[in-house]
């Protein structure tokens, strides 16, 4: 498995190395050879299904399709000793051309502008953003044979592309594993007359390898895009609401030693990386957290890969009674550094405060934080600050407040009776509203409910729901959370 890093490194758009040496070709060659064109051809669909997350697989298919081509043609014993080199250009040159089957992407206008390396180079450099919404559902055991019998070639085709584009930021390994597991047993499975003992057979063998797929998507899916202050941000608040009466001091060392991890094994070429860092560092969450949570306990009886899973999509707990939280200082708070005491404070909030999700409280710190580095850098903080306080605070309560009924009551009641409180509620709470308006603002909150108050909320597309949200709870006219 090991020798199918050498695509990675290797086959793409650019078929060259990040130094600008001359291409790969020795390399490419030896890797047809040695898998063969089908297997060739599977690796690079990863590869590029993965690279080009949201591109259609027909225009995956078409750039497979040229790479194979360029790679059985130069590599022939009869090839021209300048066949590689003169194809791949044809390669690049063809992806500048508007009317290129291959996959669109931000940027490459840019790269088009360039010639020769340098645009292949440029072009090897871009990437699609990952998805937001997964898109892959598996079809039931029966739809699976179906199309597997039908036409095994393209079913592979098309689950390798699905698979692989949906967890993009898997390790590539980790990837490839899981994909070749699961059409074995697809092949098994569908071909044996006791198809649905088979497929519980098989799919309990390959569940943990699948967890770990979907784990480390998510894990390095957050790291890779977000950068590795903003990922310790998060998960900080997420592990010390699911444990609100841990010490932050634990959460925190435990959230750093998860992003060395990633860090680590992220993009790495080795295929057990990940498996073997994550089980390490589950054993050191389950070490401090266990006798303070019994859904942590209960967790932690698991093998390390699903105690992770478990870990990870159990619910925050609800609120323990802490200590009254105390404001930070105006020295504290425009003390110079990482903003560390706003985190601190936001922190805090967050962990007296379980129920109101991730999102939500980074938008609060991201308000708080501009506020605060926005007085600290005037020639009075101190007043500035003081002046503040006592607004900001009412603000940020009305905001928290407000936010945590509206989720507690989405996953509280049935989605009609859902709206119907939510339709009484601002009734009441804004009477100067009219029928329409309040209509209108039902919704509005209950399409941010359904999207943004889930664990694994899409950012992107809720950021600005959110923003709207957090206007719409400060009825006052001049409002500091903004």
């Amino acid at each position: 498995m090991r020798r199918l890093i050498v695509l990675l490194l290797a086959i793409s758009m650019n078929y060259a190395d990040e130094r600008g040496k001359p291409y790969q070709k020795d390399k490419v060659c030896q890797e047809l050879k040695f898998l063969g064109k089908d297997k060739f051809s599977a690796v690079a669909l990863v590869m590029n299904s993965r690279k080009y997350s949201n591109a259609t697989f027909e225009e995956i298919g078409h750039l497979v399709t040229a790479i194979v081509s360029l790679s059985e043609t130069c590599c022939a014993t009869e090839a021209a000793a300048d066949c590689y080199d003169k194809k791949a250009d044809a390669l690049s040159v063809q992806s500048c051309d508007p009317k290129s089957p291959f996959p669109k992407h931000p940027g490459v206008e840019r790269c088009c502008v360039h010639k020769g390396l340098e645009r292949k180079l440029c072009l090897a450099d871009l990437k699609q953003p990952p998805k937001e919404f997964p898109t892959y559902t598996e079809p039931s055991n029966e739809k699976l044979c179906e199309s597997f019998k039908e036409n095994a070639q393209l079913f592979s085709s098309r689950f390798l592309y699905d698979y692989s584009s949906n967890y993009a930021q898997t390790p590539f390994l980790v990837v490839v594993n899981y994909t070749e597991k699961y059409l074995k047993m697809i092949t098994e499975c569908c071909t044996k007359p006791r198809q649905t003992q088979c497929f519980l057979k098989q799919r309990l063998q390959i569940k943990s390898l699948h967890l770990l797929t979907m784990m480390s998507n998510t894990l390095c899916g957050r790291y890779n895009i977000y950068g590795e202050e903003k990922f310790k941000f998060s998960a900080s608040i997420r592990l010390a609401q699911k444990v609100p009466s841990a010490d932050l001091k634990d959460v925190m060392q435990l959230v750093e030693q998860c992003a060395k991890v990633l860090a680590k094994c992220c993009n790495t070429i080795t295929d057990d990386c990940m498996e073997n860092e994550l089980s390490m560092h589950v054993q050191q969450v389950c070490k401090k957290f266990t006798s303070k949570d019994a859904k942590v306990a209960e967790c932690c009886k698991k093998s390390p890969i699903e105690t992770l899973h478990c870990l990870y999509t159990l619910p925050s707990a609800e609120p323990v009674q802490l200590p009254t939280l105390q404001w930070p200082s105006s020295d504290e708070l425009c003390k110079k550094g990482k903003n560390q005491e706003i985190v601190k404070y936001t922190l805090e909030r967050a962990r007296r405060n379980t129920k109101l999700p991730l999102l939500f409280i980074n938008k609060l710190y991201d308000s708080f934080k501009e506020l605060v580095n926005g007085c600290c850098i005037s020639q009075t903080p101190n007043v500035c600050l003081e002046n503040k306080k006592s607004q900001l605070n009412e603000e940020m309560n009305k905001y928290i407040s407000q936010a945590t009924e509206l989720c507690g009551d989405y996953h509280k009641y049935p989605f009609l009776e859902f709206k119907e409180r939510l339709n009484k509620a601002l009734s009441r709470r804004v009477p100067k509203l009219s029928t329409s308006q309040v209509k209108e603002m039902v919704e509005a909150r209950s399409s941010l409910a359904s999207t943004c108050c889930l664990i694994n909320a899409p950012p992107v597309y809720c950021r600005e729901m959110i923003n709207k949200f957090l206007n719409s709870t400060c009825l006052q006219e001049s409002c500091l959370l903004q």
